[in-house]
């Protein structure tokens, strides 16, 4: 008996042993649009940083510097090349990336994508999408401020010719059944963005939404300084820590949340369960969205601090 038994546990200890060898052999890029520098963007890297070590898993992480589409598919090409076991795209724009991402699934490697691309995905031969549907993310936030009384908004757009960003201005405009000026900006220089809302910001304006922190941020300076706060409501889509002491300070309305962490993560687990026993969900998978408002915002800023909202 004694024997069997030092048996079962030789044979558990190879088959671990043999798992864990496995894990180690696969390999997995991940190719955004965003850098992982970037607010959101170093989130979704934690997520995707921490399922590589729980995996057990190689994960490289490629972005290029600026939003750039012609970059973005080089590097998916590159990484087609180097024939890595599974890889991860968000896709901002299907028309300019569609090639490379079509590439890599004509050469037998499992994508996913991840954060934009849920409505292309299918077309590209992408297996699943990690993130939430944009538009129904913007018709909620019209919604909200439509109960709280807006008529007439803005929409900033800083990442003009993202096609995720455009389905969140269109639901939002059509959640909200008023007026909506799709306002386009550029991060690269925040004064100017501030300047570009003030200017935007009419008398009967008295809603806005930005599309992401980079955005928020010099809109509240913008509407701190006009003295707006009180007859505008303000949202934004996505978390940072500024963001959320501003809704704990009550000088925004809510912030939309995609959970980014969970778009790092999840990808790794799945592609890794793909590759090591030909698992895969067999739909979408949303991680959003998500309101936060004042009377949450506390909840979520001590896991902020820590990488993960």
């Amino acid at each position: 008996m004694k024997k069997f038994a030092t048996l079962l546990a030789a044979t558990a200890l190879v088959g671990l042993t043999a798992s864990a060898a496995l894990a180690q052999e696969i390999r997995i890029v991940v190719v955004s649009h965003g850098q992982a520098a970037d607010p959101f963007w170093s989130v979704v890297k934690n997520g995707v940083d921490a399922a590589a070590e729980d995996m057990g898993v190689t994960v490289e992480y490629r972005a290029p510097d600026t939003f750039d589409m012609p970059l973005m598919a080089q590097l998916i090409d590159a990484a087609v090349a180097s024939k890595p076991d599974g890889l991860v795209v968000s896709i901002p724009d299907a028309d300019a990336l569609g090639d490379a991402i079509r590439g890599a699934v004509a050469a037998g490697i499992p994508v996913i994508s991840m954060n934009s691309g849920s409505d292309v995905r299918k077309s590209l031969g992408v297996q699943v999408h990690v993130g939430q549907t944009e538009y129904e993310a913007g018709f909620g936030g019209g919604e909200r401020m439509a109960a709280a009384g807006v008529t007439n908004a803005i929409c900033v757009n800083q990442e003009v010719g993202n096609v995720a960003l455009d389905l969140r201005c269109e639901g939002f405009a059509d959640g909200l059944g008023g007026e909506v000026e799709v306002l386009a900006v550029s991060i690269g220089d925040p004064t100017a963005l501030r300047n570009a809302v003030s200017a935007a910001m009419g008398d009967e304006v008295n809603g806005v939404l930005t599309l992401g922190p980079t955005a928020a941020d010099p809109t509240l300076q913008a509407l701190e300084e006009a003295g707006r706060l009180d007859d505008v409501t303000f949202g934004t889509f996505d978390l940072s820590p500024s963001v959320l002491q501003a809704l704990s300070d009550g000088k925004m309305a809510f912030a939309i949340d995609q959970q980014q962490y969970l778009q790092g993560y999840l990808p790794i687990v799945l592609l890794t369960q793909y590759v090591k026993f030909g698992l895969m969900p067999g739909a979408d998978v949303l991680t959003g969205p998500g309101f936060v408002t004042q009377e949450n915002a506390a909840q979520v800023i001590d896991l902020s601090a820590k990488g993960i909202r």
